[in-house]
């Protein structure tokens, strides 16, 4: 980038979201300062230490303070006053009537509005309800300082590729000029951008991912369907993938949809529609059916143990919301795993990205080292979340480890032919037992 167009960036908290931009932003030319109230992530990040499960991060983190362009401090109020933009990228998690609790974003807005240069813009990356991007240019209380709502659609796992290669740019505000300003700085990115007003900018996050997760709660009806009229799912979805009008993605079965988005996104935006008197009956059900998966995904384990889990030990291959990362948010296999330990499961567990020290995890499953310490001396092994190398493993060991023969596979991610060459019995999801 030619340094005469670069920005000098302010990105307020240094999560997922946060480190992601600032990093991504820092490699496409601009001097950006990355603040974090935790004062040991600080520390960490400005050595280079990257502690998110996330490829091509802790390499872009490295480079961006090697060049001088990224760095990280404790204090938003210190840098803010020679910024340009300042990202607004904390926790919007669910409050307890299931909207965005925005205490940490307005914390912000009256920690640094007195530091805010003039002419400067606020951008909000967090996932904030309809509305919010006036009420934070109330709260700052400033016509010299815009705001622009700029959404975030990062995939964990792949959050730098999307970063860098988005499908989309949204941007809104009531001061177009500041939302084609933010604009400049994704010039170099190879993506459309989309400008329009800040409440529609707003919406469109929310409405995405509910879409998504109502994808993913028919393919699972479907795949319960499936089961009881002998069809097989896996052909059905790749059957669908092939109209133009679906697309392939988020066509798999699995125990339900989770992570640090959807639950809390659909939940806020019923709240947002109750507010205003609308019913969003499709979103409630998407979400009835997530939870009634999760709890069909144990029944297929207690029936494939016998009948009864009590003092059954069972080995759990996953443990992550999703393959490609270590989050634990809403994970849908936890949720699995809750539910097969108030039946009196004795639960062990291995997920290639934990470490071990997770609350989550704590009086619940023992995380082991590898998948064969899962599966050594028990009634079944369930599949929970589908790392790439759970396919590669020796079955014919697995066998001679369990104490039965059992495979719960909730993600059909095993290749049914091997499990049984090596005398295992393969219970699939949406598909039939003797699946070629």
């Amino acid at each position: 980038m030619d340094q005469s167009r670069a920005h000098r960036i302010v990105v307020v908290g240094a999560g997922y979201v946060g480190l992601t931009t600032g990093a991504c932003l820092a490699s496409l030319g601009h001097h950006v300062v990355c603040c974090d109230v935790d004062a040991g992530k600080v520390a960490q990040l400005s050595r280079g230490q990257v502690r998110i499960h996330e490829p091509g991060l802790p390499e872009l983190v490295r480079e961006g303070i090697r060049v001088g362009r990224l760095s990280f401090t404790r204090c938003a109020a210190s840098v803010v006053p020679t910024a340009d933009e300042i990202f607004l990228c904390v926790p919007t998690p669910m409050a307890p009537d299931g909207g965005a609790n925005l205490a940490a974003v307005e914390s912000v807005i009256r920690q640094i509005r007195a530091a805010l240069p003039a002419g400067c813009v606020l951008v909000t990356k967090s996932t904030v309800p309809v509305g919010t991007t006036a009420r934070l240019a109330e709260l700052v209380g400033r016509g010299d300082v815009a705001v622009v709502s700029n959404p975030e659609f990062l995939r964990e796992g792949l959050a730098v590729q999307d970063f860098l290669h988005p499908d989309r740019i949204v941007l809104g505000s009531d001061d177009p000029d500041a939302a084609y300003r933010v604009a400049e700085l994704y010039t170099d990115l190879d993506a459309p951008t989309l400008v329009t007003d800040a409440a529609s900018a707003e919406m469109v996050k929310y409405a995405a991912n509910c879409f998504l997760a109502t994808k993913l709660s028919y393919v699972n009806d479907v795949a319960e369907l499936c089961e009881q009229v002998g069809a097989d799912v896996a052909g059905i979805t790749e059957y669908l993938a092939h109209d133009r009008r679906i697309t392939p993605s988020f066509l798999r079965p699995g125990p339900g949809w989770g992570g640090s988005c959807l639950p809390k996104d659909t939940a806020a935006l019923l709240r947002t529609a109750e507010v205003v008197g609308v019913d969003l009956p499709l979103v409630r059900a998407a979400i009835d059916a997530n939870h009634r998966h999760q709890r069909r995904m144990a029944a297929k384990v207690v029936a494939a143990c016998g009948g009864s889990l009590a003092g059954t030990r069972l080995g759990l291959l996953g443990l992550t919301f999703k393959a490609g990362t270590d989050d634990l948010r809403d994970s849908p296999a936890l949720a699995v795993a809750r539910l097969l330990a108030e039946q009196g499961a004795e639960l062990v567990g291995y997920d290639p990205a934990l470490r071990g020290d997770e609350p989550e995890l704590a009086h619940l499953v023992t995380l082991v080292d590898d998948a064969y310490h899962a599966a050594k001396g028990t009634a079944a092994l369930v599949l929970l979340t589908d790392w790439p190398e759970f396919r590669d493993l020796d079955w014919s060991r697995v066998a001679e480890l369990a104490a039965r023969p059992v495979v719960v596979d909730t993600r059909n991610h095993l290749d049914p032919a091997a499990l049984r060459r090596a005398g295992l019995d393969w219970h699939g999801t949406g598909r039939p037992s003797r699946v070629r």
